[in-house]
């Protein structure tokens, strides 16, 4: 049976909340992609307690939150779901893991999945005394553990790291038994474990809500700094390949893990050290490399069902990571309910850049037109433009619908699509718009507009409102595509708003727009923002 999430889905876009997004933007960007490539609508939210965490300009909706350890963490993420519609939730570090999975039923209960195993993998997951005996369950080879400096009998050099640690955070070789008892006072709530010399590897597993595996993707950690691998190489293994299918029929995953071991050559063995019930840090390599776990996820949220597809990463794919910035200042956004307000909110910007539909007119007005004009065509049918209407208000294709309750095979609907993208409109700007136009060029500022939507019809638009008269510069996003893909370059895409920035030549940049997640996500960086909030915009 679907779930309430399952079905809840079905609507247009679908809603993910990631918390603790921290610095995982590789980990957005992949989403993003995924959505764009494969034309899924779809509305990232990001949670942190830091207002300024990288991967929240990512984001299309970015919420503070209360600290992990806060009482009200729990019932702040509920009612960001609930109130949000969030489809799925993602958590992205070990720190709320345990906090999730035993309240998800409690989230599911309204409606939002979470992407998180049973409390009993979490729990093994975090204590790696347990790890240990689980992977030795699993048929796996594991170091042997203990958890007191005197009950350690192996070699040395050993390990010595915290049982619920992440990150190689407190975790040394350790050479001699002095050192060991130097260490295990500074170390809290140790393991002590064999030191195993060899190549590090990790497999990234992803696995569909009831635990079925659809991608094992291993990869040699070549390099790595402070826990975090700098480079990979994607390798086939058959070994390995089975391992993970023992592991995952023991642990049975809901969405990803990723699962660390160390191939010490001299007993041709690998030994498996962790195993964290989440994506990791190098997860999006993986995914470039083809085992694309975000569109897999998205697919599943559409209730498609996804298959295992064994070798979906390319072999030998060597990946390098590096660092890099974005400006997070000048990035506030001011809320407005009449859109000739923005008149009195630019004084101190030099340029004013604009969205076209549903901003400077109404995009509804330009859907009666095109109705009108398909009724005009069609005189010997009777109702034609009511019953155009009353399908886009019930968000059903309308031509489809017409053509349905018509008889009209599939020429004459094409023929209907291309009269309604294509015909001339009758359409106006807002009250006060054009008025507001031309004083902000009287005070100097230069105008422009960034628009999505097929070339031909945003001209025929731009044209009928007289804006080529009363702006200075115009962007339609798709001309930039050319020939490729559309989806590539519309907004919330950065590449039109650099252009307009180069074309303007100006620091002082403000973009109005009504449409939260392409117009006003703060990944548009350095930029001021206003959101018209249009209470009669076109929903799609």
């Amino acid at each position: 049976m679907m779930s309430d999430a399952m079905k809840k889905s079905t609507k247009k876009t679908i809603n993910i909340l990631f918390t603790c997004v921290g610095r995982r933007v590789e980990l957005m960007q992949a989403f993003r992609k995924a959505a764009t490539e494969e034309h899924i609508p779809l509305c990232i939210y990001g949670a942190d307690y830091a207002t300024d965490a990288p991967a929240l300009f990512y984001c299309d909706k970015q919420i503070k939150v209360c600290k992990i350890r806060d009482n009200e963490y729990l019932p702040t993420l509920l009612k960001i779901c609930r109130e949000e519609e969030i489809d799925l939730l993602i958590p992205t570090i070990d720190t709320d893991l345990l906090l999730l999975a035993e309240n998800k039923a409690l989230f599911e209960e309204q409606g939002t999945k979470v992407m998180i195993s049973s409390v009993e993998s979490v729990s093994l997951c975090r204590d790696k005394r347990f790890t240990t005996a689980f992977f030795e369950k699993c048929g796996v080879a594991a170091p042997s553990t203990v958890d007191r400096v005197e009950d350690y009998r192996g070699e040395f050099p050993c390990f010595i790291k915290p049982k619920d640690g992440s990150s190689s955070i407190n975790a040394y070789k350790v050479e001699t038994p002095e050192e060991l008892k130097m260490y295990a006072e500074q170390v809290p709530d140790y393991i002590i474990q064999d030191y195993i010399s060899g190549r590090e590897y990790t497999i990234d597993i992803l696995c569909d809500f009831e635990g079925n595996p659809i991608y094992i993707t291993p990869r040699e950690r070549v390099e790595v700094r402070g826990g975090e691998v700098l480079k990979t190489e994607i390798i086939r293994d058959e070994t390995v390949l089975k391992e993970a299918f023992d592991i995952i029929k023991e642990f049975r995953p809901c969405g990803p893990i990723t699962v660390q071991f160390i191939r010490d050559e001299k007993r041709n063995k690998n030994f498996y050290i962790e195993i964290n019930p989440r994506f990791g840090g190098g997860a999006p390599l993986s995914i470039k490399a083809g085992a694309n776990a975000p569109l897999a996820i998205l697919k599943l949220l559409k209730g498609e069902t996804v298959s295992y597809e064994k070798n979906a990463a390319k072999e030998n794919l060597i990946f390098s990571r590096f660092d890099q910035s974005i400006c997070i200042s000048n990035t506030s956004v001011t809320e407005i309910t009449d859109i000739t307000e923005v008149g009195n909110l630019c004084k101190d910007e030099t340029c004013v850049v604009f969205d076209l539909d549903d901003t400077l007119y109404g995009e509804k007005e330009y859907v009666r037109s095109g109705f009108k004009k398909i009724a005009a065509s069609l005189p010997e049918v009777s109702g034609v433009e009511e019953l155009l209407w009353q399908a886009f208000e019930e968000r059903k294709p309308a031509i489809d619908v017409l053509a349905e309750k018509a008889g009209l095979d599939h020429e004459k609907k094409k023929e209907l699509l291309s009269l309604y993208r294509n015909h001339t409109p009758e359409i106006s700007l807002y009250p006060g718009v054009k008025e507001m136009l031309i004083r902000l060029r009287k005070e100097g500022k230069k105008l422009g507009i960034i628009t999505d939507g097929r070339v031909n019809g945003q001209e025929l638009k731009l044209t009928a409102l007289g804006l080529y008269d009363l702006v200075d510069e115009i962007i339609i996003t798709d001309r930039l595509a050319g020939n490729g893909d559309v989806e590539l370059f519309r907004k919330p895409c950065e590449i039109p708003f650099e252009i307009m920035k180069k074309r303007l030549g100006t620091e002082g940049y403000v973009y109005v727009g009504n449409n939260y997640r392409k117009d006003i996500a703060l990944r548009n960086q350095g930029i001021r923002k206003i959101w018209f909030r249009n209470r009669d915009e076109v929903i799609l």
